[in-house]
């Protein structure tokens, strides 16, 4: 199970960080999606640095598994203020996404946890 804790941690760790890049970079994509609900540019650092700091804290998760927990979490909470983004601005579909990374981010805690 550790092992398992520690590839779902570096993976979704890595997925953050190249989301956060594209945060910083502002990358047409990512500028649309978030433009499409609302996020204006001003808070594209506050939500990569969010997600740099998280995923700092799942990969310090593998060494200190209450700070992974916690990293985990954070996410959950993160992606589910995503998804009310989402549907607040009338894009349920758009919702699927960070719906499917709240339930991994969920899951990374719960291995995280009993491993």
């Amino acid at each position: 199970m550790e092992t398992l804790a520690i590839i779902l941690s570096a993976a979704f760790a890595a997925f953050m960080l190249v989301s956060a890049s594209g945060k910083l970079t502002k990358m047409e994509p990512v500028v649309a999606n978030l433009s499409k609900v609302g996020v204006t540019s001003g808070m594209f650092p506050v939500l990569a640095t969010i997600q740099v700091v998280g995923a700092i804290g799942l990969v310090v998760g593998i060494w200190v598994p209450a700070i992974g927990v916690a990293a985990a979490i954070g996410f959950v909470l993160y992606f589910a203020g995503a998804c009310l983004y989402h549907v607040r601005a009338d894009d349920t579909a758009g919702a699927a996404v960070p719906a499917g990374l709240a339930v991994f981010a969920a899951v990374v805690a719960i291995v995280r946890a009993v491993a």
